[in-house]
This record gives C-alpha cells, structure tokens and sequence, in this order.
C-alpha cells in the first residue's frame, strides 16, 4: 500500500491532536500539534489548535499569538478569533482588545450560530468589566433561536439570567438540559434560576444532578495533590491582612472534591470553592474564629481553568468566604457581599 502523502499525515496529526485534547492529554495534543505545523506552517488550523492547547496549559500570550497567526492566515476564522478575545477576556483582562477581536468576528460572521456565538462572548467581557448596563442591554439583543449547537441555547440561557431576565432564560436552559442531560452547566444554571423563583425543590434536584454529573469528569492534568493545595491554602492565609489571618490561623484545612450531597441538600451551592465551619464568635476583631475550612478542589480547579491561576482564584475564594460571614472584614479584604447561589464570572462555555 502506498504511503499516505503530506497533507493525509497532516489531517491524521491535526486530528489526533484535537482527540488528545479532548482526553486531557495536554502534551500529546502539543505534539501533534507541533507536528502538524511543521507539515504545514501556513495552516490556520494547526495554529488555532496549538493557541486552545497552550491556553489550557496556562499560556495566554502564546495562546494569544498563535489565535492571532490563524487569524492573520484566514481572516474569516471566527472561532479563532472568539477564542483569542475569550482569552483577552480571562486571564488577560484586556477588554478593549477582546471586544475589538469580537467586533472583527462580528463583521465576517456568516450565520445564526456565528453571531450568536461572538455576541455571547462581547456579552462576557461586558461582564467580566462590570458594564452591567451594556451586558444587559445586549442580552436583550440576543437571538432566541433556534441553534444547532446546545451551547449556544444554554448561553444565551445564561446569559438572560445573568441580567435578571428569568422569564426569558427559562425556556432556554429547560430546552438545553432535555437537549443534553449531561450537561452539567445547563443543570446548574437551571438550579440557579429555580432557586431565583424559589423553587427550593426543583432548585436542589438540578443541583444534584449537577454535583452527580461533576463528579464523573476527570480531575484536570494539572491538578495537585491534596498535600499540594493544602500548601497553596497555608500560603494564601499567610498572605491575608493581619485581621482575616487571625481567624484563620489555627483552622483545620480538609481538602475534598465537591460538597457533600447532605449539606447540598441543605442549600450549599455544589459548585462553591470554600466553606467556613465551625465559626467561632461573629467579628473577627473581636477575636473570632473558624474551626474547619472546607476546600473544594474539583471547584476550585473549574473556576480557575489551569494551574497558574489557582492561587489566584483560591485567595478570591477565601476572601468572599471570609467577608461574607465576618462583615467587618470586607474593607479590609475589598471583597463584596455575595449570596450562596452568586457564581463568579467566568467566560461563557463555547465548545
């Protein structure tokens, strides 16, 4: 049999590396990746994957660069440029940038679901900037369908209830979850917005299906060990003013996966990334203290996205916990009051 020309090993290696990727297989993806590049240096595919695979490995401005190569190599690559705003977006945190990249994918864009998609994500920088008034009036923008993609119709779900919109978000996320039971997201986005009506019941039952369903996920490649991150969570105390430090000092770090099915039951949020217990007293300057600090790792990890972000996002985490129930701490910690059912921003799920 005759071997399989250039362009037949470069399709093998570009998919390869998409299904390695798709396994959690980071290094593996790379190789391919890199393989494929050398096959053909001028394949915007092959830099648009290499940009998704060095994003999940905690490199945005490689990322960035390499979004940005595929781009310039075909510039009606909407998905790479999507891609390179979300990064902007988080970790990068330039907003200006993003939404430029969006405006650009916005002006090539050549169907429902394109639009959709890069409005989703000009919503997500309107947010992740605090431009609520823009986010919101752009939600209201929002095609309501129908899509293709189940992604798109949980999106625009989500994107309606961020802005208050739960007459509008019901439909959608119930359609996405019948669509895709497996969903996680659309679960707990369902649950959110039950919980918003008070609908305690069906509230807890989404939520438990989403904890169910969580927990079948692999952990990522990058995860520490539970020694690790207990680490990470003495470094973070150690770093806190004087005030919060002391009420944390002497606490019991357990590090598990996700809360518990009893106390989800009992309203926790399944995806919180920190639980207090056992508080001792109500202000911290007062000589107030916690007894057990509750580190969810499998949460933590998700709400980060890859390593080098972790501490960032465990420090957040403790902060909110700790000036949600010693408010005398929040000037001090700059952190904001937040309810249970409050998810922290984080760029909206476009694959």
């Amino acid at each position: 049999m005759a071997d399989s020309g250039p362009m037949d090993q470069f399709s093998a290696h570009l998919d390869r590396g998409w299904d390695l990727y798709n396994r959690g297989d980071l290094a593996g993806a790379r190789l391919s990746a890199e393989k494929s590049l050398e096959l053909d240096a001028q394949s915007p595919e092959a830099h648009h994957l290499l940009g998704y695979i060095r994003a999940a490995e905690g490199s945005p401005e490689d990322a960035l660069e390499h979004y940005r190569q595929a781009v310039e190599l075909d510039e009606r690559f909407v998905e790479a440029m999507l891609d390179a705003a979300g990064v902007l977006i988080h970790p990068l945190h330039d907003f200006d940038a993003a939404l430029e990249m969006v405006d650009e994918a916005l002006h090539v864009a050549q169907c429902t679901d394109e639009v959709a998609d890069a409005l989703l994500v000009k919503f997500d920088a309107f947010m992740h900037r605090g431009d609520c008034e823009s986010a919101r009036a752009l939600a209201g923008s929002l095609p309501s369908g129908p899509f293709d993609s189940v992604r798109l119709e949980f999106g625009v779900g989500r994107a309606r209830f961020e802005v208050g919109d739960l007459p509008g978000a019901e439909p959608l996320l119930r359609s996405a979850v019948k669509r895709d039971p497996l969903y996680a997201e659309a679960h707990y986005f369902l649950g959110l917005l039950l919980d918003a009506k008070d609908d305690t019941r069906g509230a807890t039952l989404e939520f438990l299906k989403t904890r169910s369903l969580d927990l079948q996920q692999p952990p990522p490649r990058w995860s520490l060990s539970s020694e690790q991150l207990e680490g990470r969570v003495k470094a973070t105390i150690e770093e806190l003013p004087p005030a919060a430090r002391k009420a944390v000092k002497q606490t019991l770090i357990v590090v598990g996966d996700l809360p518990g099915a009893e106390i989800v039951v009992d309203g926790m949020d399944p995806r919180a990334g920190i639980l207090l217990d056992e508080v001792r007293g109500s202000e911290a300057k007062a000589g107030a203290e916690v007894g057990r600090l509750f580190i969810y790792q499998r949460n933590l990890e998700r709400l980060a996205g890859n390593a080098v972000e972790l501490d960032r996002e465990l420090a957040q985490c403790l902060g909110q916990e700790l000036a949600a129930v010693f408010p005398t701490l929040r000037g001090v910690l700059g952190a904001q009051e937040r309810g249970t059912s409050v998810r922290p921003q984080v760029p909206i799920d476009r694959h």
